[in-house]
């Protein structure tokens, strides 16, 4: 390859002329994100104490 062909320095494309805007750029890859991971399993849930020696939680309070 001759040194004239090597030295040379391709143009670079900016972000502009490709169309597409940051923002839009952000917002397709958080959309991405959001379509390709599953959902988690939801939490177990865990049984209440009903027994008088329970702590007191908000909702008995505001009833009482």
């Amino acid at each position: 390859m001759p040194a004239s062909e090597r030295d040379e320095t391709r143009p670079r494309v900016a972000a502009g002329a490709a169309g597409v805007s940051m923002r839009d750029l952000l917002a397709s890859c958080a959309a991405a994100k959001l379509v390709s991971t599953p959902p988690r399993d939801p939490e177990p849930e865990t049984p209440r104490a009903t027994s008088p020696a329970a702590p007191a939680t908000e909702e008995h309070r505001r009833a009482a």
